[in-house]
């Protein structure tokens, strides 16, 4: 199963995501986007943070997300109740967006949703949350992703050890479904991540705080091949 770093962004504002993306044009072809509503995340990302005119473009698809001719995008939707605004994800031309299990009620019927909409869907869970609660959805998802840690909406988070396990008893039950990481994902504990079953690697502050980007990619796949 092929190794994927995927950088993250936690998109302060508008400006600030359009930054970050243009660091990373170029040297891959898909980044996550964290969003989080200050609800079931406690921080607010854009386009929570503010009323946003851009965004209100985008969604309404006058717009395109930027740069969005050389990047994928991959939403993180870490908000309450995700039913309310899913179509606005939707049209804003995301090629992935995960739902968070412990965020809504609603799961199944937004998984058919999105899929109907031909966009791939994740399903993730913070360490606390059983592996059993993902069984029953995993025939109707694209990839599974696991939190580092339950402290979810920050950069620069530790990852909780006990992940590790979780990863490889998923992995022993699933050994075809795609693992997604996010948090903790560092040169440090890449290795342990790929030899416990993840191959979809979700890394903020390890590569957006390097000085040469690129080159910090690279390592990080290289890391992940040993």
């Amino acid at each position: 199963m092929e190794i994927e770093i995927i950088p993250a962004i936690i998109p302060k504002s508008f400006e600030h995501l359009k930054s970050q993306l243009a660091l990373v044009k170029g040297i891959v072809h898909l980044v996550q986007i964290d969003i989080t509503d200050g609800i079931f995340a406690p921080t607010k990302t854009w386009p929570f943070v503010e009323e946003d005119i851009n965004f209100e473009k985008i969604k309404n698809q006058k717009e395109g997300m930027p740069f969005w001719e050389d990047l994928n995008f991959e939403f993180d939707l870490m908000i309450k109740n995700p039913e309310k605004t899913i179509d606005d994800w939707i049209n804003v031309g995301a090629s992935a967006l995960i739902i968070h299990i412990e965020s809504t009620n609603e799961i199944e019927n937004l998984i058919e949703k999105i899929k109907d909409r031909n966009i791939l869907i994740g399903v993730s869970l913070n360490p606390n949350t059983e592996n059993e609660k993902v069984y029953q959805l995993v025939d109707k998802i694209n990839f599974v992703q696991f939190m580092g840690n339950d402290k979810i909406g920050y950069h620069e988070v530790e990852l909780d050890e006990k992940v590790y396990k979780k990863i490889n008893d998923f992995r022993n039950k699933y050994p075809k479904v795609p693992i997604s990481i996010d948090i903790g994902v560092n040169k440090e504990t890449i290795p342990h991540l790929v030899k416990s079953g993840a191959n979809r690697l979700i890394s903020g502050s390890s590569v957006f705080n390097s000085d040469d980007i690129k080159k910090t990619i690279e390592k990080l796949k290289e890391l992940s091949l040993r």
